[in-house]
């Protein structure tokens, strides 16, 4: 099973007041086990519409930079999300940033899936790839 854990989560407003429209920033470190195994470097761009921690179903940019592997090829990726995040939960649709696949992981590219259930820190992924 393709799952990651959360181990870090940093969040801070940088524009807004709590309550109220703001935009946040975060930064997070995560451990990937699969297809992908090793450690994550996050940062996200977040979006809140008013009280509490509701995304109110508009998007918000990210990206994880992966230091580790994909089925056993070494090397760094930088991965591109779009989060979708409410009461029920959190989805994403990411993509392999071209070009920054480094070792054995140059020219990697590939898409993928998350869903995930708030609260919970283990979170399952869908990955599909290439690497030229």
């Amino acid at each position: 099973m393709n799952t990651f854990t959360m181990n870090n989560w940093e969040e801070r407003i940088v524009s807004g007041s709590e309550g109220e429209p703001r935009v946040a920033y975060a930064h997070a470190s995560m451990t990937f086990s699969g297809v992908i195994e090793g450690e994550a470097s996050c940062d996200y761009l977040l979006f809140y519409p008013g009280e509490g921690y509701d995304g109110g179903g508009t998007t918000s940019p990210g990206y994880d930079r992966i230091e580790g592997s994909v089925d056993g090829r070494k090397g760094t990726f930088v991965l591109r999300h779009e989060f979708t995040f409410d009461l029920d939960g959190l989805s994403s649709t990411f993509s392999v940033v071209p070009g920054s696949g480094t070792g054995e992981l140059a020219g990697l590219s590939g898409s993928g899936t998350i869903k995930g259930t708030p609260g919970v820190l283990t979170v399952a992924y869908t990955f599909e790839y290439t690497v030229d």
